[in-house]
């Protein structure tokens, strides 16, 4: 803005040169082509996204927590299906919630292990949802956000020996399954069926 460039179109209008000059030459460079509407980044079609999302609107801005988890069990839920079904794993969930003034609070986790469990992206949620203390807070929406993605099969995972968790993961395949023949609402937890 101090050399009055303060729009896309000035950006665009100016040397080359006078950009590498204010930026640097690399970066000059990049700007002075992005401005132009220049792109020379690959273009992979069909290609899976490093991130997944599942975003709960609320019809009003909600104060009742309880709603709150509901709407992060079901976004967690959402994401698992989605992330099993295209073999991907994640190692980061982030959760965004939006206020009724339209500000917005994010916080990020790091899982301990990658993983497209259900259960384990739900209690991750709901761990980062406790920490923020919202008490009373008019939430406009909820977003969950998978991210650092990775296949399945290069993943690791801590062996138990506990046959719930086992058993969790198998009922897990099945209503996958279920939900890919009758519908994503066929197998659902029972606080999301009212």
């Amino acid at each position: 803005c101090e050399y009055g460039l303060d729009t896309l179109g000035r950006v665009a209008a100016a040397p080359l040169s006078t950009l590498q000059r204010l930026v640097g030459a690399r970066t000059g460079r990049e700007l002075h082509e992005r401005a132009q509407g220049v792109d020379r980044g690959r273009v992979v079609p069909n290609g899976v996204s490093r991130s997944l999302a599942a975003d709960r609107p609320f019809g009003r801005d909600e104060l009742d927590p309880d709603r709150h988890r509901r709407a992060l069990l079901s976004a967690a839920g959402e994401l698992g299906a989605r992330l099993r079904a295209v073999d991907k794993v994640c190692r980061t969930l982030t959760l965004t919630v939006r206020y009724a003034d339209r500000s917005g609070t994010t916080r990020s986790r790091t899982l301990k292990e990658p993983t497209a469990h259900s259960a384990a992206l739900t209690r991750a949620a709901y761990d980062m949802y406790e920490a923020l203390g919202l008490q009373r807070a008019r939430v406009r929406s909820l977003t969950l956000r998978a991210e650092g993605l990775t296949p399945a099969e290069q993943a690791s995972h801590q062996l138990t020996f506990d046959p719930v968790d086992e058993k969790v993961r198998r009922i897990e395949e099945v209503a996958d399954r279920a939900r890919a023949k009758f519908g994503p609402r066929a197998v659902m937890p029972g606080s999301l069926a009212a």
